[in-house]
């Protein structure tokens, strides 16, 4: 039996039994957090938090391990909703091609992007495909990530995209943190569908769906609803033959351009919306009083230098907002969040407060883990991040290439 106390916490975040699963508009600028206190564990579990002056005499701590966290804080790990992390290998040449002048699109068009992702793909064994990502995935965690969702897509056929849902479903099982899959076999239509959209489409939807339902492969289902990939009436059929097979939708929209996709999105339930760099006020209109959270990535707008989504502009409206890392060989090679956490601040003028509620109770939303995640109180068994010693909350998004988790908790 393990047992943990941690003690003389300079603050405990995101703790309390009545945070709400979503906070929107000024709401967001509300941060929970208790100073001077007390964390106690018992394998993994939250038995016991409060201020240093509670916590004596609560518990009969013998044989325990005891941390004095004098001057670090402690908080639930980061959930990343949105990633593309199993991947064949890196794509830095089009990084060159990029500081050269051409931009992600031309690139694409020229057979590179997601396509390049694909070929690689196709060339890789299952195994070698699963072990380096368990690699990759074991720094994400040692980087205070505490949940993930992974995303298919660079498969753009029926073995490839089998292949890589596959590995994701044994990554599930032998990980030790939560893990949901997304099947996007609507990334992008593969060389031999060049000229036949209609046929990848079908191919989608009468033999993809029918098998990654029969293997039980995917929780969600996704979409790329953007200019020169997938028309929003081409999403709405993909999105509807995937609910017809039990997945939900989580989407990409309004990357580089604005087609009512967001609004079709939430019509049809989606769980979340993501990318946004691009938005108008139908958009907005279409999100309040949904069930929809708003997930932006500011890695991918840093990384391919197009705008950052308008963070400051959707909280005033009063919506809630979502951060994650995209994290793929193309277009956003980071998956540290806490670097995803500064460049929101910087960039999109989020305050520390916000960006670590969009980083924990919303992030736990877009995958539906606010009953398991993104907080903590009595009886979860989610991560929980210690950071080394530092002299505010701010200074986790100030101090941007410093390395802030002292140890992870799982």
């Amino acid at each position: 039996m393990s047992k943990i106390l941690i003690k003389n916490i300079k603050g405990l975040v995101q703790a309390g039994e009545e945070i709400p699963n979503v906070k929107k508009g000024r709401e967001m600028s509300k941060l929970d957090i208790i100073e001077n206190a007390f964390l106690a564990l018992e394998n993994g579990e939250v038995i016991a938090y409060g201020t240093m002056e509670e916590w004596e005499g609560i518990l009969d701590w013998r044989g325990v391990e005891v941390i004095d966290a004098d001057g670090c804080f402690v908080l639930p790990a980061f959930i990343d909703s949105h990633t593309h992390a199993v991947f064949a290998k890196t794509r830095e040449e089009e990084f060159v091609d990029r500081i050269h002048g051409l931009t992600y699109e031309e690139i694409a068009a020229k057979g590179g992007g997601i396509l390049n992702s694909a070929r690689k793909l196709s060339e890789m064994a299952e195994d070698d495909l699963f072990e380096a990502a368990k690699k990759r995935i074991n720094k994400i965690i040692q980087s205070g990530t505490g949940a993930l969702e992974i995303k298919s897509g660079y498969g753009l056929s029926l073995e490839g995209e089998l292949k890589m849902l596959r590995v994701i479903k044994r990554l599930k099982a032998s990980m030790p943190i939560t893990i949901k899959a997304t099947f996007l076999g609507a990334h992008a239509y593969p060389q031999e569908f060049k000229e036949n959209k209609r046929g990848y489409i079908e191919l989608i939807i009468h033999e993809m769906l029918p098998i990654i339902a029969k293997e039980n492969l995917a929780d969600y289902i996704d979409v790329f609803c953007e200019r020169n990939y997938f028309s929003v009436e081409e999403m709405e059929e993909i999105l509807l033959a995937g609910k017809a097979h039990g997945l939900k939708p989580k989407v990409h929209v309004n990357q580089f351009s604005i087609l009512g996709g967001v609004q079709k999105a939430v019509e049809l339930g989606a769980v979340s919306v993501d990318h946004l760099e691009e938005m108008d006020a139908q958009d907005i209109a279409a999100l309040i009083d949904s069930h929809t959270m708003p997930t932006l990535l500011p890695g991918c707008s840093h990384f391919l230098s197009i705008p950052f989504g308008d963070a400051r502009q959707m909280i005033q409206s009063g919506l809630p907002v979502a951060l994650a890392s995209d994290y793929n060989p193309g277009s956003s090679p980071n998956y540290d969040l806490f670097t995803i956490l500064s460049l929101a601040c910087v960039k999109m003028r989020m305050t520390p407060e916000e960006a670590i509620n969009a980083l924990t109770i919303h992030a736990a939303a877009a995958l539906e883990l606010s009953e398991t995640h993104g907080k903590i109180a009595i009886g979860r068994k989610s991560p929980i991040v210690l950071t080394h010693e530092i002299p505010s909350l701010a200074y986790l998004a100030y101090a941007f290439g410093e390395q802030h988790v002292q140890r992870i908790f799982l």
